[in-house]
Order: structure tokens, then sequence, then C-alpha cells
């Protein structure tokens, strides 16, 4: 009887999962689901045993038993589920435990970030000797520590995500190690005798972790790749790339697949499309780009101007699910170095087939737009081309030809120039409506490195911006917006370009710190771009101008790819996404091929992508490029550092670019390297960092040291490992003090208390 009642009570369980359906296509003996699993561990109110939760769903034979044991396991690995010392199954948010990813501090603490958002988790050193930063764990709150962070102690590690290191090679009285080059990793890795692959002291190695770090216990390696010496022409990007876990190499399967491309257009691909080749369309680049994504065509029309940007078809060869594929999404985005770049394409196609080359065929999607003289997009659409691009022109040549009008360019490209004019023209018109708009255009100044013999660097140069840069940027903005729109219409999933506003806390820093100068920031609780862009305009004229705008760049967030339409701030655009650089970045892509997909009459749910495929590829696509902004930064400040090790003791101009609760950060004047003075540099007084303010205060002499203050440094040091340079302050140029006020220190505790 009680069993007939046991078998009962199981078949209304089984029941009564919700995706019992779904678990019996997948499986021949379907179990319940994970869903259900975690439905009947929270209807319990406790921990139960595998046998319990056996019991409970009228498990008893073995492959039931097998299968349900797999399962819990899954769900546990998984950060779902985690077991007891009873050996008791529990819910991971019923125990007040938190699942997130560990980022690692160079000071030897860390952080849990939390899956499931909300305030970070702070990791002591002594929890952190046992972590890898990126590890993904399981953690328990222990308490509060003194300044009011949530602290955190690990109970389970679900995920190890370092497997290799690049890093130094060191031999000191007969034993070896490697200090990673990666600063969120401060263990070093102890290599044995027998492991050491031949590395000799100094050298720069990769090394695979055969141990992974414990408590009481050191990681343990093995050198896999002895990149060279420490000093090696190239040696910054090699580490790099390695650091930050770059795909160089490419798959066989890619290989092969590229091996069958030729240099020319097949004669079948051309067929069906719009045939654009006697049409000039021109690319604008700069001198040194080998890929070419776009080209423009722009002529008169009676209402306004007719536009034409033709965007390399990346999507007609790159197949979805192919091997080239898999490897592009797993790349995310092309990485450029200083005379380098991993390209998310091998180079048959992202220097070849793809490339719109000069006076070749090639295939293009091609956005055709009606822009009223008012500069308003009336209409647009979208179609399969076939080009010859009739120059390669580079942004001087075209400044050149339209701001200069230089007689010997004119003459040399005598059938575009009328072309170009009405370009130049419709840049105008698309300017004033920008303005218009409200856009948020900052004024920021970009660098180059120039090397000498064996990839010295001679020196570094800024990025001058002309019309053409800004001509090309604003036809590339037009298509993404209309491409956003096409898809929004047709109610595709695909991927926008989101930035959103600025958060409640930031607006009210910047606040503070703008009415302290004698602004103001509109927009109440929410500003919006034109906001920003008024500000932008009061303060053309001033000589704090630099520090205001780097303040309210620091306000903003990042930009990110998402499939939720959020608009883009910065361009204070409703709807944003980008269409045209599909051979370096994979959104781009996809977006290309949900444009072929409505062009070709299909639906959003007959498209080989849902929105759940998006929101994953968005925050891979995301992180992607904050990795190759990271391992470019990394690169750069190598060669500056090394740029810098025969100039210590010299004295410099600078402006301060940062300033912390450690010390400011000054850029060196014409030089655009940037050090740091550190707090206890700075002589004479006890320094205090007043966070809205963007300033360290002197306590005793109420001395200001604040964001855009001239100074002048001397190199005291400079660390080729750790990428650091230390100045000495010589002088401020404009030194500020603080008026004296009656009953200031009260002021200062309770803006403390805040």
């Amino acid at each position: 009887m009680k069993t007939k009642s046991r078998t009962g009570l199981a078949g209304r369980r089984r029941s009564r999962d919700p995706h019992a359906k779904r678990e019996a296509t997948r499986y021949e003996r379907p179990i319940a689901s994970r869903e259900y699993l975690m439905q009947l561990l929270e209807e319990q109110g406790m921990p139960l045993g595998m046998e319990t939760i056996a019991d409970l769903l009228g498990y008893s034979e073995e492959a039931e038993l097998e299968a349900l044991r797999r399962r819990l396991n899954a769900m546990e690995r998984d950060g779902q589920l985690i077991r007891n010392r009873r050996q008791g199954y529990g819910l991971v948010d019923k125990l007040d435990l938190v699942r997130g990813r560990v980022v690692g501090h160079p000071d030897g603490f860390g952080f849990l970030v939390p899956e499931e958002g909300g305030d970070d988790l702070y990791l002591p050193p002594r929890q952190m000797r046992a972590l890898f930063h990126d590890d993904r764990v399981v953690a328990r709150v222990t308490g509060i520590d003194r300044r009011g962070r949530r602290e955190g102690a690990v109970v389970e590690v679900l995920e190890r995500n370092t497997q290799r290191v690049v890093g130094r090679f060191y031999l000191e009285s007969g034993v070896s190690f490697v200090v990673p080059d990666n600063k969120r990793i401060t263990q070093d890795i102890a290599i044995p005798p027998d492991l050491r692959g031949g590395a000799r002291h100094g050298q720069i190695v990769t090394a695979t972790i055969v141990e992974q770090p414990g408590k009481r216990s050191r990681p343990i390696g093995q050198v896999a790749e002895v990149l060279g010496d420490h000093m090696d022409p190239g040696m910054e990007i090699d580490i790099a790339i390695r650091s930050h876990e770059l795909p160089l190499a490419w798959p066989a399967a890619v290989e092969h697949e590229v091996g069958r491309y030729g240099q020319d257009v097949p004669k079948a691909a051309k067929q069906g499309r719009t045939d654009l080749r006697d049409t000039p369309l021109v690319t604008i680049d700069g001198e040194d780009a080998r890929d070419f994504d776009d080209a423009v065509y722009c002529e008169r029309t009676p209402k306004g101007w007719r536009l034409l940007v033709a965007i390399a078809d990346v999507s007609h060869y790159v197949q979805p699910g192919s091997a080239l594929d898999e490897e592009a999404a797993s790349r995310g985005t092309s990485v450029y170095f200083p005379e380098r770049v991993i390209p998310m394409l091998p180079e048959v196609l992202s220097n070849g087939l793809c490339s719109i080359n000069p006076e070749v065929d090639r295939l293009c999607m091609v956005c055709e737009i009606y822009i009223s003289q008012e500069g308003k997009i009336t209409r647009s659409r979208f179609m399969e081309g076939l080009m010859r691009s009739h120059a390669r022109l580079t942004y001087d040549e075209v400044a050149s030809i339209l701001v200069d009008r230089d007689s010997k360019l004119r003459k040399r490209h005598t059938g575009l120039v009328s072309h170009l004019e009405e370009l130049y023209r419709l840049y105008k018109v698309l300017q004033k409506l920008r303005k218009r708009r409200g856009a948020i255009d900052f004024d920021t100044t970009e660098t180059r490195i120039v090397f000498g013999s064996e990839r010295k660097i001679e020196r570094i140069v800024p990025v001058e911006r002309n019309d053409a840069h800004r001509i090309i940027e604003e036809c590339m903005i037009a298509a993404n917006v209309c491409a956003a729109r096409f898809l929004t219409r047709h109610r595709m999933p695909t991927l926008y370009r989101v930035h959103e506003g600025p958060k409640a806390d930031k607006v009210a820093d910047l606040r503070e710190f703008l009415g302290e100068l004698g602004l103001s920031l509109q927009g109440g609780e929410k500003p919006a771009a034109r906001h920003y862009a008024a500000v932008l305009d009061q303060i053309h004229e001033r000589p704090d101008a630099h520090l205001i705008q780097t303040v309210l760049l620091r306000s903003l967030q990042q930009a990110q790819y998402s499939p939720e339409n959020k608009g883009h701030f910065g361009l204070a655009h409703e709807q944003y996404l980008h269409f045209t650089s599909p051979i370096r970045r994979y959104p781009d892509l996809l977006v290309h091929r949900a444009i072929r997909h409505v062009l070709k009459g299909g639906k959003a749910g007959d498209f080989s992508y849902d929105r759940g495929y998006m929101h994953e590829s968005g925050e891979h696509c995301s992180m992607t490029e904050r990795r190759a902004d990271e391992a470019t930064r990394d690169a750069v400040d190598w060669l500056k550092c090394e740029y810098m090790l025969d100039r210590v003791g010299e004295m410099y101009n600078g402006i301060i670019t940062s300033v912390t609760s450690f010390g400011i950060f000054v850029e060196l004047q014409d030089i655009y390297v940037e050090g740091l003075v550190h707090v206890t540099a700075l002589k004479n007084d006890y320094y205090h960092y007043d966070h809205a303010g963007h300033r360290l205060c002197g306590e005793r002499t109420r001395t200001i040291y604040r964001l855009a203050d001239k100074v002048r440094v001397k190199v005291m040091r400079v660390d080729l490992d750790e990428r650091k340079i230390d100045f000495e302050l010589i002088e401020q140029k404009s030194v500020l003090r603080r008026k004296k006020r009656k009953g200031q220190k009260k002021s200062v505790s309770r803006k403390k208390r805040r």
C-alpha cells in the first residue's frame, strides 16, 4: 500500500514538470528537468540528498539514478546547486550564496562580480590565494569590511578559466618560477626542474598550468613556449596576444575553407545583383589601411542628395555554421596593434576578396539614402550590388582636394571632383543637423607611434582629424541609422549598438563639479545628449575646457552590443547599429545576414538567429571589443615605457590627465606619455582626494591639484615589467588655493560621511 502511494505521488510529480515534453524530445529516457529539480528543492525548503530526491521522483532503476546523478552534478558544476558536507543538494540563492566571476587586483585582493547583478563582493588576499583572475566561484557573505563593502569567502570553485599564462621566467638559487605579465594574477607560477622547457633566466615564456592554486599551495606550471628575450623587438605584442588569449593561428578547417577562394569574384556570384561598376564609388581611408570596408558616392537631386554607401559583402563568403564563421564569431573583432593586425578574417578575405580594392570587381551590400536639403533622411533602401572602386583615396588627399583646393590633385582626379564636392556639401548639412539634434562631439586627441630602426619608437605624433575624416564618419552614421530602422521595421532579431545615458550617481557628481565652476547641466534626473552638448558649447573659450570635457566624457557609460534597442545617447539617435565594417566586426556581419534575409523575402520567425542567440553574441562581442582595447593598450604602454627608459632624470612640461586617491597622472607635453606622481611624492602637506571635484586638496597649505592643471615633472623611474612610469613634481604652473572658511574642518568631515 505504501509502495503504491509513493508511486502515485511520483507519477503526479513527474506530470508537474513544466518541461517534461522538452526533456522527452532530447532524451530516450528523460528525467526531471533542471527547472523542476530546483522547484522541488524550493518546495521542500531544505537541502536534500540524492537518494531523497530520487525517492520523491519515484526513481528506482539504475539508469534513472545514474541520469539523475549526472544532472545533479552538472547543476552543481554550473552553480545552480551546491552540495553541503552532509552531501545534500541545496539552492545557491536559498543558502545566501553568491555566484559570479572573480576579478583580481594587482594588490592581491579581488572582487566577485555576481552573475545575478548587484554589488560586488570583496575577496581579501587570503581568499585570492586559491584563485586566479576570471575564475567562476560560489561564495558566501561573511560580513562587512571596514570600508563598508560586503566581504566574502569562497565556498566552491565552479570553473577554472586560467589554463595558460605568459610572463617572465626566473631561476634563482635553483628554484624556477614564472611571474605572470597579467598583474591581476598575483601568484608566481612554480616551475619544477623537469618542466622548464629549456627556458633561461629572464626570458618571456608561456606556461601551462599543471596544478591550480590552493589555500596552502602555489600554482604549478610547465613552460610550453619560449617567446624570446625581454627586450626583443615585437615582444610587447606577443605578450599582449598571449596575456589576453587572442586567437592567433587559423584552425586547419578554416585554412581548408579559404583555400578554395581565388583573387577574383566568381562569375556566378555576380548574377542577380545591381550593377554599380560604372558608378564612381571611391574608398577614403588612412594611408596605412590595408582592408577597405566601405566606398561612397554622392550626387545632387532636385530635393537634396542621393548618397550611396557600399559595404563589402562579407556575408556572401562567410556562411553561417562554417568553420570560418565559428572562428570569426570567436574572435569577434580585428585587433589593431602598432604596425600589426590580428584580423577577424583570414587575409585572403580581409585584404583580398572582400576588401574594396581599386579597379577590381567586388560584391557589396549597398545602402541607398535620399537626404533632404535640411539633412533629413527621407527614404532609403538596401540592395545586393556589384561594384568597382574608381579610386583608393586617403583622408589627406580628399582634404587637399576639397579644403586646400590642390590643383594637381584636382586635375589627377578630374572625374571624381564633382561628386566629392557634393559629399562635402552634404557633410556640412549633416553637421548642422547633428548639432541641432544635440549629438555630443568630444574633441579628443589620438596618437600614432612612429618606429625607427629595430622597431624602436622614434616619436609619438598626434593624429590630426580633418574634414575628410568627418565626411566618412557622417556617411557611415547615416548608413548605420538606416540599417537600424530597416531591421526594426521588419522586427528582425539583431544587435544594436547601445549607448545608454549616464547613471544617476555620475550625473550627481558631474553637477557638483560643474556647479563649482559656475556651470550647470540641464535635463533633470535624466539629461539628454543635447544638454551635454550645451555645456560643451559654453566652454570653447575657457582655459579649463579640456578639464570639463574630460569630466563630461568620464560620466558616460561605455557603449555595447545588445538585442534590445535602447538608443545611442552620444549620437542622439533612437535607433543605431553597426553595419559598415563586416570585415573587422562580427556584429556587422550579423546585421548583413539579417538584411539579406529580409531582401530574400524572409521573416523574423524563419531567421537563423533568435533573440537568445543575439543576447549571447552581444555579450561576447562586447567582451572581445574590450579585450582588444585592453590588449592594444598593454602593448602601447610597454612601448611607451621602453621609449622612456633612456629619459630617466629628464624634466618635461605636462598636464594632469587623471586624479586618484593615490596620486595624479600627468601626460608629457608633445610626447603623449603618461606617468604617475604618487601622493606620497607631493611634499610639505597631507593631501585628501575630492572625488566629485576630481582633485587632491592639501590639508595645511590648501594647495589643489586637479584635472588639466599644467605642471613640470621629472622622470624618476621606469618599470617595463609593471608598465609604470613615476614622475616627481617640480613645479605647478598655476597653483590654486582654497579660501579658508570658518568651520572648514566640519564641512570636510560632513563630505566624508556622504
